[in-house]
């Protein structure tokens, strides 16, 4: 995206230049042919020709003036680099009861929301934040917002459930949120630990709903090498903590996103502070409309200057 005009019906106006410059130089030329024939060349050629420097210098800064100032009005738009367009940042985090183990510490969750923190920190100004948590369903931890440091005091306040893994609510609640805001693009977070085993709406419906709205989906899966024990069943036998790996590789790649492997709090940590750099920002349209204007009237003061000023620069 380059210059852009907002109001582009000004710019025809540019046509009128060339003819203005055309009959400026014929009359110049009508008059000095006037002068010639009526006068003493010796005198016209002495006495006018810093005269006639002077009016043509004069002239041109009045056509510069007047080009700045059609072309303001035009209101011009950069994409400047110092100007960008926020982000709506999404977290989705699981905080089911596997969520509750120990191989990450203190916690899977703890560990989880420490990361996490990490990147709202990183984000810029103008991005957006919010948080969704899910186990047998998913709800809103901290809704959308411009000030990171109250979603950050939202996502402290989080605690574990004892409920099972709805991923594809979660991520479906995700979408709604990151929506919720127009005109902005739109990144979705989600972490989870386990098999999606709950819910009312599956991961690939959620994932349609995410390509529909364009969001690019990362997403975070939680497990040790070794297998995880998180309790016993009524017959003594050991229940492990289970990761579906497959179904957090599919969300990603199929809405253009990333799927990243955690196996400790630090791989986890390193993955938030490499997903800060990979979100990705539009350069902001930015109106130059008032540095034209002001350029229009530095004219205008230069001519003013040289015109009436109190040695005349030009004589």
């Amino acid at each position: 995206m380059g210059l852009s005009f907002m109001n582009n019906g000004w710019l025809w106006l540019l046509l009128a230049i060339p003819i203005i410059i055309y009959l400026y130089n014929l009359a110049n030329k009508k008059k000095k042919k006037s002068a010639i024939k009526f006068s003493n060349l010796g005198i016209i050629k002495k006495a006018s020709s810093k005269t006639i420097k002077r009016q043509r210098i004069l002239f041109y800064i009045m056509i510069a003036s007047i080009i700045f100032l059609i072309i303001g009005l035009a209101d011009p738009h950069l994409p400047l680099k110092q100007a960008k367009e926020g982000v709506n940042v999404v977290l989705v985090l699981d905080v089911s009861g596997s969520m509750q183990a120990t191989d990450y510490k203190p916690t899977r969750l703890e560990s989880a929301k420490l990361s996490a923190k990490v990147l709202l920190e990183n984000l810029e100004e103008n991005d957006h934040a919010g948080i969704v948590i899910f186990e047998s369903g998913a709800t809103t931890a901290a809704y959308i917002s411009p000030f990171k440091e109250k979603v950050i005091s939202k996502l402290e306040q989080i605690n574990p459930k004892e409920g099972r893994t709805a991923v594809g609510d979660g991520l479906a609640l995700g979408v709604d949120m990151a929506t919720s805001i127009p005109n902005k693009k739109k990144v979705i977070i989600l972490l989870s630990d386990g098999v999606n085993n709950a819910g009312v709406i599956s991961p690939e419906e959620a994932i349609s709903f995410a390509k529909e709205a364009k969001i690019k989906v990362f997403t975070i899966g939680m497990g040790s090498d070794a297998p995880v024990v998180l309790g016993y069943d009524w017959f003594g036998n050991p229940q492990y903590a289970e990761l579906d790996e497959q179904t957090l590789m599919n969300i990603a790649s199929m809405t253009g996103g990333e799927y990243f492997k955690t196996i400790d709090d630090k791989t986890l940590k390193h993955v938030y502070e490499q997903l800060s750099e990979k979100i990705e920002r539009e350069k902001e349209p930015t109106s130059i409309k008032d540095y034209l204007i002001a350029a229009a009237l530095l004219m205008l003061v230069i001519q003013l200057y040289i015109r009436y000023g109190r040695k005349m620069i030009i004589q």
